[in-house]
């Protein structure tokens, strides 16, 4: 489409565009808005206005689904949903979380109310249904989740228990008829539990071994738990992983590879314009100088994690663990450690020999592109979450069909390992995948430089901005420098989680500065910034629809916002009503 038959931008955003380029003493701004068309068409205006209004560098290419710079201009003018037009008030508590199901047609919320609401994604958004989870001892619902064909939805709550102890469980909801169709134990809460695929979820549990080491069981559950078969199984053990250091798995989610070979949109540059493989940049999570950021570091996790010897040995488990515990008995080990490196120490060399080791060529290939990531947040430092853990699941896998401890293994396999792991060095907040899930996005609150851990139930002081990190799945990669504009208060002894969601072009977050925000994926750049009385906690972008978002705050309520093009639809002038005088003179005719 030729950018002169495009609808022009208003005067008013061509005004905002000339005084901010100090254009005003040499053009006349009123002329050049009434003779903006005589010169919509220079492709070197635009791309030099882009460029300065943006302020995006001049070595980020147009978007390439963009065939001209005002067409880009235009929809990063026109197209953010950044007009709020409906405010949800329904719930009577902090509003923690927001879902679409795959259609688009209805979202759910999650609410400090103990309910979760499903609601009619109409014009005009209307209460579906609400469900009161107080009836099951349920203190809150935090988060819910739509299966791939919208006929289910998973909803997870924090569970009281006796004594009033809290765990969290997972709760299986009937789109057809609202219905409870099954309930899950979930511990801890925040593993939130997601979809494998229509019918199987993930649930996980939590085992105690010392003071601050714990395994971490991952559970395949069928959603239809009311089968009783002797013949066929509704639950299944995935994997056992080891936790050191007082840290547990949290916040589960599964990532498609099928869909990799086909992304939306490709964030690196050089990949765009050349259409092939380039070399991705990997950025250190923990400088703090835009001159070490730009140097190539070393590989950060294309290998698979395996489990090394902790004194570089290559001697069995009890060999090690004995040298280790004689050399306490005399002396040898300076300086003297404390309790809980002790109990560090011992674990890593039981486990050394007890874990299954990771499986060989995990990035995603032809003959591997039904296999699926179960992607999760973890550590190996301190309790707060530092780290992105990442299991592939084989299709084998994918069926609660099978023994209900899952595979066999050896004996001395009491672990399985982790395939990938990406250190964040600082305390993660959020995660999101792009909708063709080849981009995790990661809201992480750094740790200071060169910090140093000694004791692993005091974690590091976090900052207050929040660094919003881009992951490529297919090659295990950093592809983009953070972004940043939003900000969290919560201490750094506080598990609080910021929801984020990603669109087609746009990623968009909560924060704790009583703001929503949009980024556009391409250039980097903050769009908007979207208001609330109190913290927002959750965004969802519409699947069908991205100029369509949702924002759930703690000020109880969920604003729906729109773009400027959408709301000058909806608004469009109706065909006036004849006059009067003119209605009775052509009845007289007749």
């Amino acid at each position: 489409m030729d950018v002169g038959d495009s609808p022009l931008l208003p005067d008013s955003i061509l005004y905002e565009i000339f005084l901010y380029l100090d254009h005003v003493d040499v053009l006349s701004v009123g002329l050049v808005c009434r003779q903006w068309h005589a010169v919509a068409r220079d492709e070197f205006l635009w791309k030099e206005l882009f460029y300065r209004y943006y302020r995006v560098s001049r070595e980020v290419p147009r978007h390439p689904a963009a065939v001209s710079w005002y067409e880009d201009f235009q929809r990063l003018y026109d197209t953010i949903p950044c007009v709020e037009v409906q405010t949800l008030t329904e719930h009577n508590d902090q509003v923690l979380h927001l879902s679409f199901s795959h259609t688009g047609y209805m979202f759910a919320s999650c609410s400090k109310d103990c309910t979760v609401k499903i609601w009619n994604n109409e014009l005009a958004i209307s209460l579906l249904h609400s469900s009161n989870m107080r009836l099951y001892n349920w203190s809150y619902t935090q988060f819910s989740q739509f299966n791939s064909d919208d006929t289910l939805l998973l909803v997870s709550g924090v569970f009281v228990g006796p004594r009033n102890s809290s765990s969290g469980e997972i709760a299986v909801i009937s789109l057809d008829n609202f219905t409870l169709l099954s309930r899950v134990r979930n511990k801890p809460y925040d593993v939130f539990g997601c979809w494998l695929n229509e019918t199987n979820l993930i649930s996980g549990n939590l085992h105690r071994i010392g003071n601050i080491t714990s395994c971490s069981v991952l559970w395949l559950n069928n959603a239809f738990q009311g089968i009783e078969s002797e013949n066929v199984n509704v639950v299944k053990r995935l994997f056992k992983i080891q936790n050191l250091n007082a840290s547990t798995i949290r916040t589960v989610m599964v990532a498609d590879c099928s869909r990799y070979d086909a992304p939306d949109l490709l964030l690196d540059y050089k990949e765009q314009l050349a259409a092939a493989a380039a070399p991705y940049q990997v950025f250190d999570l923990g400088s703090d100088s835009e001159e070490e950021e730009a140097k190539p570091k070393q590989k950060m996790m294309a290998e698979p994690v395996a489990q090394a010897s902790p004194d570089g040995g290559s001697g069995t488990a009890e060999d090690g663990l004995q040298q280790f515990l004689d050399d306490i008995l005399e002396g040898r080990v300076m300086p003297v450690m404390s309790e809980s490196e002790l109990e560090t120490k011992v674990a890593e060399l039981l486990a050394r020999n007890r874990t299954k080791p990771p499986e060989l060529n995990q990035l995603p290939t032809e003959a591997s592109n039904k296999k699926k990531y179960l992607i999760f947040t973890t550590g190996c430092l301190t309790y707060s979450p530092h780290q992105i853990g990442i299991k592939q699941i084989l299709p084998h896998q994918m069926t609660t069909a099978g023994p209900v401890l899952g595979e066999e293994r050896r004996s001395d396999e009491f672990f399985d390992s982790l395939d990938h792991v990406i250190d964040i060095h600082g305390h993660i907040i959020g995660m999101g995948l792009s909708p063709d899930h080849r981009y995790l996005y990661v809201n992480s609150r750094s740790w200071p430089r060169d910090c140093v851990i000694s004791d692993p139930m005091q974690p590091p002081p976090i900052a207050e901005e929040i660094d919003l990190h881009v992951f490529d799945l297919k090659t295990m990669k950093e592809v983009k420098r953070a972004l940043r504009s939003h900000r969290a208060y919560t201490p750094n002894d506080e598990c609080f989680f910021i929801f984020l969601d990603v669109s087609r072009d746009f990623v968009a977050s909560g924060a704790e500065d009583h703001h929503g925000y949009i980024w556009d994926r391409h250039y980097n750049i903050c769009l908007a910034k979207l208001q609330h009385d109190d913290v927002v906690n959750s965004v969802a972008f519409s699947p069908i629809e991205q100029e369509l978002l949702l924002t759930a705050s703690d000020d109880t309520t969920i604003k729906v916002w729109r773009s400027p093009r959408i709301v000058r639809i909806h608004h469009a002038r109706k065909p006036k009503p004849r006059k009067l005088l003119f209605s009775w003179l052509m009845n007289q005719q007749s």
